[in-house]
């Protein structure tokens, strides 16, 4: 095993930002993977032993050049709002902060040209003068990077209208730097770009993005109560298929999940179950004739112009949810759901009881609105979480498990072979955010 010199590494890129401090390495190493106690266990004693902050693409080739030369491991990092360890560097090595790369190239309608540092908030901010926003964002919005949303997010907030991030069309381009002997800088375009959504940084570092954009609207912040669960989640459906109805945000929460949300608590009456919502003000009247036939009520609502001050609605709704229900009970974790339909809601619901409180994010897949699960699970053991995934995927439904950290087995459990064969071309050694992809060790082990 080569012994590194971390001293004589980070003078070697004398001129950079190099972060040596251990407090610090520690923050930059780590994101949001304490959600899950198995996760917790594998991964807290993970760190880099040296951080870089570039401020643009030459900085960048500079340390590729570096990691190349040295075989050292890089692993690259937004803002780290991540959930499952997409950032966290396995192996050690040298974190690649990208946050200070963070400048809109250019801005026009329907598209625009940004570094993977900006921050999807403040890219809105911008965008909105002239009519535009960004299509999709987590609930980490004020927060989280395009950069980062791209390489280890995938739905969020504007779902419910564009589908996936890996959805054709969502992502334009991208222009990365590669791990070779010589470092490259590749464009990708069109269906190119699915070889870095989703990849953890696996694939190349992001250096600019062309993202597309969705006219804005004037979105409305709304609180619906129901009496009973199946109710709530049946106008949830009923509203995402509603196609007349501009909406960004249909979220679903049964009780006792409504009882987390200190700061709405005067909106969320006991024994309630809730729907937070985010739709156009152009569409109010159709929308109140929609609540009526669902026999809710309208406990909270803010016009655009009071939901674009203080906290927004979506920070209590797709993983959010799970930040605040864990703020008041840490013995809960979280499932990844995709039920596809409500009778297997229902048949969860039934099931499992309070044991796995139904939280649900309404997307479109396949074309068609789809009810999709972030569930809260209160943990008891490693041994019962997996009765409860097995459980749901013997009775059809698909669970994107959070408890692991690789791409594969978080997502749909089988290794895209183009994605591996396009690392060992980019990153012949391996050291782009080592031991996150499977099937590359599985491909390499092979050869």
């Amino acid at each position: 095993m080569t012994i590194i010199n971390w001293q004589a590494i980070a003078d070697e890129l004398k001129g950079l930002e190099v972060i040596k401090d251990s407090s610090t390495l520690t923050k930059l190493s780590l994101d949001y993977y304490h959600f899950s106690p198995i996760l917790q266990s594998q991964l807290e004693d993970k760190r880099a032993n040296l951080a870089v902050c570039p401020v643009n693409e030459g900085e960048v080739i500079q340390v590729a050049q570096a990691c190349v030369r040295h075989k050292i491991p890089l692993t690259v990092r937004g803002a780290g709002t991540g959930n499952y360890g997409q950032c966290i560097p396995l192996k050690g090595g040298i974190i690649l902060d990208i946050s200070k790369m963070n400048q809109i190239r250019w801005l026009k309608p329907g598209i625009a040209c940004v570094e993977p540092g900006v921050k999807m908030a403040a890219f809105d901010k911008q965008a909105k003068v002239i009519g535009w926003e960004l299509r999709m964002a987590p609930s980490t919005y004020r927060t989280a990077t395009i950069g980062g949303f791209v390489g280890g997010g995938s739905v969020g907030m504007g779902s419910i209208t564009y589908g996936q991030l890996k959805d054709r069309g969502n992502l334009l381009a991208v222009r990365l730097v590669t791990l070779e002997a010589q470092p490259q800088v590749l464009e990708l375009r069109g269906d190119e770009v699915q070889k870095v959504i989703h990849g953890y940084g696996t694939t190349g570092i992001i250096t600019e993005l062309e993202i597309p954009l969705a006219p804005t609207y004037p979105w409305m912040e709304i609180i619906v109560v129901f009496d009973e669960f199946m109710t709530a989640a049946k106008f949830g459906q009923a509203l995402s298929d509603s196609d007349g109805i501009a909406k960004k945000l249909v979220s679903i929460h049964a009780q006792p999940i409504p009882n987390y949300f200190q700061a709405l608590k005067d909106y969320l009456p006991e024994g309630k179950h809730c729907a937070l919502l985010m739709i156009s003000e152009y569409s109010f009247e159709s929308f109140q004739e929609l609540v009526k036939e669902y026999q809710g009520e309208i406990t909270y609502l803010k016009t655009a112009l009071e939901a674009s001050k203080g906290t927004s609605i979506l920070e209590f709704t797709w993983n959010h949810t799970t930040l605040h229900a864990r703020n008041v009970d840490s013995n809960l974790t979280y499932l990844q759901t995709f039920y596809f339909t409500l009778e297997k809601v229902e048949q969860m619901y039934r099931h499992f009881g309070d044991e796995v409180a139904i939280h649900l994010e309404f997307l479109r897949a396949g074309g068609k609105a789809v009810p999709a699960g972030l569930q809260l699970v209160r943990y008891s053991t490693e041994e019962r979480l997996k009765e409860i995934i097995r459980y749901h995927e013997d009775n059809g439904a698909f669970i994107a498990n959070p408890h692991v950290y690789t791409i594969e087995d978080g997502g749909d459990k089988k290794v895209d072979l183009d994605k591996v064969e396009f690392k060992r071309k980019i990153d012949p050694y391996g050291l782009l955010n080592p031991g996150k992809m499977r099937g590359f060790k599985q491909v390499e082990s092979n050869k």
